[in-house]
This record gives C-alpha cells, sequence and structure tokens, in this order.
C-alpha cells in the first residue's frame, strides 16, 4: 500500500481504490482516490468515486467536496448535480438543496437509468416543495407591495414572482423577418391600448351571423390556413402545410378584399374601418375567420413582424380550447378579445370534439409613431420577402 501510494499512475491507483473498496477497507479507499485526483483533477469519475466512499464513512462534507470535483469536469453532469443535491440535503442545507436538485432536473435525460429513478423523482418532489416555499415568501412581499399596484401592474408582478421560482421563463419577441427595435415585449398587451376592442367586442354576436352566413354560401372560399410550396423550408409548419385541420375563410388579404368572402360579412367589414391596422403594399392589413377543426393542435412558433400585433375575436368556443404565449396559457372565451405578440413563441390545441372558430386580424405595435409606422410599411413593402400565408 505504501509503495503504491508514492505511484504516479492515476489508473492504478483508482484500481487499487476500487479493490479495497470491495474487501471493505473504506479508510484505504478513500486515501487512494484522494491519491488520485491530486494527481488528475480531470478524472471525473474519480471524484465521484472518492465522494461516495466519503459518503459511506460518514463524512459528509468530503463527500460534498468529492462531488464538487465531478463538477468542475462535468459542471453540468446529471448524476453529479443530483448527488450534490442530495449530500446538501443530508447536511441539512434546505434551500440549497432544493435549489440544486432544480439545477439537476434541468439537466436530466429522456431516459433516466433505473438506479436512478427513485432518486429522481424524490428530486422532484424535493424541489417542488422549494418552489413553493419560496413562492409563499415572495407571495408575501407581494402581498404588501399590493396596495400600490394597478391591475396591470400586480399580474406582471406575480409573472416576476414565477421567473423567480422558476415555474416560468422569459421569452421574447423573434420574429422571422422583421424585427423594429425598441418595441415593448408583452406576450398579452393591455387592453387600455386598444380602445376598439369594446366596440369589437360588442359586435360578436352580428360577427358570428358574418360567419355562419359566409360558411354555408356557395362561392366561399375556406382553404388551409398555412400553404407553402412542397420545397420550401417549412420548419415550424411541416406538419400543418395544407392540412384542413386549421382553415381560414380569408376576408382581407394583403390589404385586398376577398370579395367571394367579403360580400358575406358587411359588419364585420364595416368594423375593420374602425380598427388601426397596418397598411403595407402587397401585404396588410389582413382579416379572416380561423377555423381549427377537432383535436387540432397548432405547435410552436413565431410570427413575421413585431411591428403588428394579433387581435383574437372568439366567436365559437367549446371546452378544452387554449392558446399559449410565451408563459402564459389562456382560455378563450366568446366574446372576450385580446391582443397578443405573435412574434413571441405562441401554440394554440382545441381539445375538443367540435370546432373553434375566431375572427382574427391585424394592428400596429401601438408604441410606433405615424413617422415610423410610414417607415415599416415602406420598408417592408421594398423587402422583397415572400413567406407565403404569415407575410406581413
Amino acid at each position: 500500500m505504501t509503495s503504491l501510494m508514492d505511484s504516479q499512475d492515476p489508473a492504478a491507483l483508482e484500481a487499487e481504490a476500487d479493490r479495497a473498496a470491495a474487501r471493505g477497507d473504506l479508510a484505504a479507499a478513500r486515501a487512494l482516490l484522494e491519491r488520485t485526483v491530486a494527481l488528475d483533477r480531470s478524472r471525473a469519475d474519480s471524484w465521484l468515486k472518492l465522494s461516495a466512499i466519503c459518503r459511506g464513512l460518514g463524512d459528509l462534507q468530503a463527500a460534498l467536496v468529492g462531488v464538487s470535483g465531478a463538477l468542475a469536469v462535468e459542471p453540468l453532469g446529471f448524476v453529479p448535480l443530483l448527488l450534490k443535491a442530495n449530500i446538501l440535503e443530508k447536511l441539512g442545507r434546505e434551500a440549497e438543496a432544493g435549489e440544486a436538485y432544480g439545477h439537476a432536473l434541468a439537466q436530466q435525460p429522456q431516459s433516466v437509468a433505473s438506479h436512478l429513478r427513485q432518486m429522481t423523482e424524490h428530486a422532484k418532489r424535493m424541489h417542488a416543495a422549494h418552489v413553493e416555499r419560496m413562492a409563499a415568501r415572495l407571495d408575501g412581499a407581494l402581498d404588501a407591495a399590493a396596495a400600490k399596484l394597478d391591475g396591470c401592474e400586480r399580474r406582471r408582478a406575480e409573472r416576476f414572482r414565477d421567473n423567480i421560482v422558476r415555474r416560468t421563463r422569459p421569452f421574447h419577441s423573434e420574429p422571422t423577418h422583421f424585427h423594429y427595435p425598441g418595441l415593448r415585449e408583452r406576450e398579452f398587451h393591455d387592453r387600455e391600448d386598444f380602445p376598439w376592442l369594446a366596440e369589437l367586442e360588442a359586435a360578436t354576436d352580428p360577427i358570428l351571423a358574418d360567419f355562419n352566413r359566409v360558411l354555408t354560401a356557395e362561392r366561399a372560399e375556406l382553404e388551409p390556413y398555412i400553404q407553402y410550396p412542397e420545397s420550401a423550408p417549412l420548419r415550424q409548419w411541416a406538419a400543418l402545410n395544407r392540412n384542413r385541420d386549421w382553415t381560414a375563410i380569408h376576408l382581407v388579404r394583403g390589404g385586398v378584399p376577398v370579395e367571394a368572402n367579403a360580400r358575406h360579412c358587411p359588419t364585420t367589414i364595416a368594423l375593420l374601418e374602425h380598427l388601426e391596422q397596418p397598411v403595407i403594399p402587397g401585404r396588410g392589413p389582413n382579416a379572416m375567420f380561423s377555423l381549427l377543426a377537432p383535436g387540432a393542435h397548432i405547435p410552436p412558433h413565431n410570427g413575421v413582424s413585431n411591428a403588428r400585433l394579433v387581435c383574437h375575436l372568439p366567436l365559437i368556443v367549446p371546452p378544452r380550447c387554449w392558446f399559449r404565449v410565451g408563459a402564459e396559457t389562456r382560455e378563450w372565451k366568446v366574446g372576450a378579445a385580446w391582443v397578443f405578440d405573435d412574434t413571441i413563441e405562441h401554440e394554440a390545441m382545441n381539445g375538443s370534439d367540435a370546432l373553434r372558430v375566431l375572427l382574427i386580424v391585424d394592428t400596429w405595435h401601438p408604441d410606433l409613431s405615424p413617422g415610423e409606422r410610414g417607415a415599416v410599411s415602406a420598408m417592408i413593402a421594398a423587402s422583397g420577402f415572400d413567406d407565403g400565408p404569415e407575410a406581413l
């Protein structure tokens, strides 16, 4: 043993440590592994073995040093992260352990080895409890400040709380084509910026009557919402390209009324004149009825330009229909309109066995001045991009 401890061969030292551990001589195994990592600090497995031996000897602080050595080699290693969290828990460092379990779960592989499954489930429970404890503390702080917050400020403060405890994460505007700098990024925008929403909502019943009329009209045009050439690099739209699970009845497309449909919808067309829609030659404004089939899912995707926002007016909403923008998920309610930024990742689901129908219109981002709107319109029109049905 003494002569072996003088060895400069980490592999030989580790092999001897394995033999010592197998015969129950944990003290010798520890000494050999400490010599091993002293010679070669890049041996993550040696660090983990040292941590396990120290834990077996009841020296949790040394076990923490060992697993930290492994993490210095593999900072995102699922196993060392999991073991570190467990050691912190055993040391009674509750808050640190809860956070560490979250770090480990963030690196969890799709398939967890059978011998780690019980510990992984324990990690999920411990992290969930940690999140709830932290959220309770933050709720107390938020309640103390609530008297000075209006409704919108309260919602943003609640999202701040959820970001802190990592129930949610930040999402940002990521348009596929046109990004105008300096515009506010909000998943769902405040109603106060769009005074015409109330007028639109008040007309829900006659707009629905327009939809029913055009749906049954002899020459109405109902087509897949997503239509790209087969050779196009579809990415986010591969599953829905030319798929009739998501269809549209266009009323105004690229700034041009679709006469076959628009002539059946007088109320809706008249209301569109009161909206501040983007006027862009060949691209906008746009307005349509959007029909999502039973069981259909619109996958996460991003829109074309953050200079425009999108308004939904729900007309037919069966149960189990939801819409997610960024980290916020809402259920549509008939007659309750909202405006959202479609350049923030969003998706939709019709989990029912019936059709879901919306009126969809676009509008300018409220941060754009009249001069900026003119500049956006001119440059997008001059860009030459042609990105199919979503192009603004």
